[in-house]
């Protein structure tokens, strides 16, 4: 049903209300030697649990993603442009502008306290935007599918080692795996989206 609690707050819930669990995420959280991916459910998921953008906040006032501004699950293959941020899966990869799956019913950021949202943006913790077609970012569907504010598509925490996003780039960095390239891009063999996981693999090896 609609009201009927989805997986990320189930597991959000079992997560804060075991004692053990919720020790063994702060610890994984807290350690300066690990990182995490949160995409589509997973960045629900960082947002109950407060990991994103900050730690700290109170369940109140914490921002969460909720039901698209469209009222339906939206799938489909929109654009986003990458913007500074701590974020190290996103290193080097700043100003890239390239499609992406989305494939979410509950994506749109909440922030239901303004000057946390102002701190997001004071501290560069919201990484990638959807955006149209001059690439800039947008609030205006379908190229923002959600309805987030800003045409935010994901925050990062503020020593970037914690990244939350909607889109998928795991859905996406191969060339066949695009619903749409310009001309000049048919036949590419990996996209830039790749780069993520380079990234993530070259921060473990440091």
């Amino acid at each position: 049903t609609p009201d009927a609690p989805q997986l990320p707050e189930k597991l959000a819930a079992t997560i804060r209300l075991n004692s053990d669990l919720q020790e063994q995420f702060t610890a994984f959280y807290n350690r300066e030697d690990t990182f995490s991916l949160g995409v589509c459910n997973g960045c629900q998921l960082f947002g109950l649990l407060g990991w994103v953008p900050f730690a700290g906040v109170s369940a109140e006032q914490q921002p969460r993603f909720v039901r698209n501004r469209s009222g339906r699950f939206e799938s489909r293959w929109t654009t986003v442009k990458v913007a500074s941020s701590p974020a190290i899966m996103l290193d080097g990869m700043q100003e890239l502008v390239f499609g992406i799956h989305v494939d979410h019913g509950e994506g749109r950021l909440h922030f239901p306290d303004a000057d946390i949202a102002r701190q997001v943006h004071e501290q560069r913790l919201a990484p990638l935007f959807f955006v149209d077609d001059d690439a800039k970012p947008t609030e205006r569907y379908p190229f923002n599918p959600n309805g987030s504010p800003g045409g935010i598509a994901g925050l990062c925490s503020a020593d970037g080692r914690h990244l939350a996003m909607m889109p998928h780039p795991e859905r996406a960095f191969l060339g066949w795996q695009a619903h749409w390239l310009p001309e000049e891009l048919q036949g590419l063999d990996v996209s830039p989206w790749l780069k993520m996981f380079q990234n993530a693999y070259a921060w473990c090896c440091r």
